[in-house]
């Protein structure tokens, strides 16, 4: 059996970035160590820090009851609330927002300050949409669907301005701002604010998936962006697997023979991208 493994699999700038503050944090930190939400969307790496003394704070209640330590915010950003509320209990904070999560955060800042409707392209509910929503000061409205698109009504007298979540699949965000745009809004600042490791590792594993005799997808099952890779190949492969450990691969469902192509979500440890390879391999 041939394997094929992604050069884009595994950590991302952002999560790499996130999860060495945290570690650096164990290590010199004020202690107790917290994280606003679990840092990242992979629950090895979570268990493993917990493991190391690191609790996660569930939502505001709870960070409202804290009078010491440190609390890193997640890779995927909070609201502007959240920062005064640290600020207010006194406590230590090392923000580890992805960098392009931030930006976001700038632009629907500025723009819904000049008085713009703000429009974000995403799954309501996931945390990084969550932390948008957040920063934005007027009326915003998470579209995450061609049903969404279609039911978006605009509110007459305001710009609007279009951001995306950023491990958004990138064909279909191009869908649905064709939709809102079908719907004659002359005023539309369109921002594709997918991160380029997102398009590059979506591309990648829909020409890995096209060639292949079966694909495994690994990540966490809360990972955004390790869903939509499995759609992805999904939609190139039939014979698609989705797995979050070594333990969930059932190598029966591989061919003997032929070529298998193995990606990984932006939250997936490469020692495990590495296991999963050698097995495949065995």
């Amino acid at each position: 059996m041939k394997v094929i493994v992604a050069k884009t699999a595994g950590f991302c700038f952002g999560v790499k970035r996130a999860v060495d503050q945290v570690y650096r944090q164990i290590e010199e930190g004020v202690k107790p160590i917290y994280t606003y939400g679990p840092i990242i969307h992979n629950e090895e790496v979570v268990r493993e820090l917990a493991d190391r003394g690191v609790r996660i704070i569930g939502d505001e209640e709870q960070l409202a009851g804290l009078t010491e330590g440190t609390v890193i915010i997640r890779s995927h950003g909070v609201a502007e609330r959240v920062y005064r509320l640290i600020e207010e209990r006194g406590l230590h904070i090392v923000d580890a927002t992805c960098p392009f999560v931030k930006k976001i955060h700038r632009i629907v800042r500025e723009h819904s300050g000049r008085g713009e409707e703000i429009v974000i392209i995403g799954n309501d509910g996931h945390p990084e949409v969550e932390g948008i929503k957040g920063w934005c000061l007027g009326r915003v409205t998470v579209i995450g669907s061609e049903e969404d698109a279609r039911q978006f009504r605009h509110e007459t007298g305001h710009r609007l301005c279009i951001v995306c979540q950023t491990t958004f699949n990138y064909k279909k965000f191009d869908k649905l701002v064709e939709i809102i745009s079908e719907m004659s809004y002359d005023e539309m600042d369109i921002l594709n604010t997918i991160c380029s490791a997102t398009e590059e590792r979506q591309s990648e594993a829909r020409g890995i998936a096209a060639k292949v005799d079966s694909m495994i997808v690994i990540g966490g099952s809360h990972s955004s962006n390790t869903r939509k890779l499995f759609e992805i190949c999904q939609m190139e492969c039939e014979h698609t697997y989705y797995i979050q450990t070594l333990k969930d691969l059932d190598i029966r469902l591989l061919p003997s023979r032929g070529c298998v192509g193995i990606t990984a979500g932006a939250s997936t440890p490469n020692n495990l991208i590495e296991e999963v390879s050698k097995q495949c391999l065995i």
